[in-house]
């Protein structure tokens, strides 16, 4: 593996953590709407990582990064709360929060946030490696 590599794969790292703290943000931004329809109701999303193992399956000369496969939505149920004189309430007096728990998201944001940074420190890292070797030259 090559010390270039290391710059794909906390980039990957990055991009990938970038999409965590989106889809929190997200998440917190939705978290007190409310809706008269179970089937319009915000539901939690949360990012599907995997490593790209297929180029070292492959055998072909390259880093082995994080892949972003998708976003799925929470399949937590919804908070239901009866409240009839509430604008928003159905017919039967009922509105419907989305499923999503702000302390588990600002955990989530909290992880992502140093995960982000923790790629952030591993590329100067090598970035300062490499000043180094091409330091070795000069004397």
């Amino acid at each position: 593996m090559s010390l270039f590599n290391v710059f794909e794969i906390s980039g990957s790292g990055m991009a990938a953590q970038s999409v965590r703290l989106n889809t929190t943000a997200s998440n917190i931004a939705n978290a007190d709407s409310v809706s008269s329809s179970i089937d319009q109701t915000y539901r939690a999303r949360h990012p599907v990582f995997a490593a790209e193992m297929q180029k070292a399956a492959a055998g072909q000369e390259g880093s082995v990064g994080v892949e972003v496969l998708g976003i799925v939505e929470s399949n937590k149920p919804l908070n239901v709360e009866y409240s009839p004189e509430h604008p928003m309430a159905d017919k039967d007096g009922y509105i419907y929060k989305p499923n999503v728990n702000v302390i588990e998201e600002m955990t989530n944001m909290i992880s992502a946030s140093r995960s982000y940074q923790t790629n952030i420190q591993l590329a100067e890292s090598a970035k300062n490696m490499v000043n180094k070797t091409l330091m070795l030259g000069q004397r």
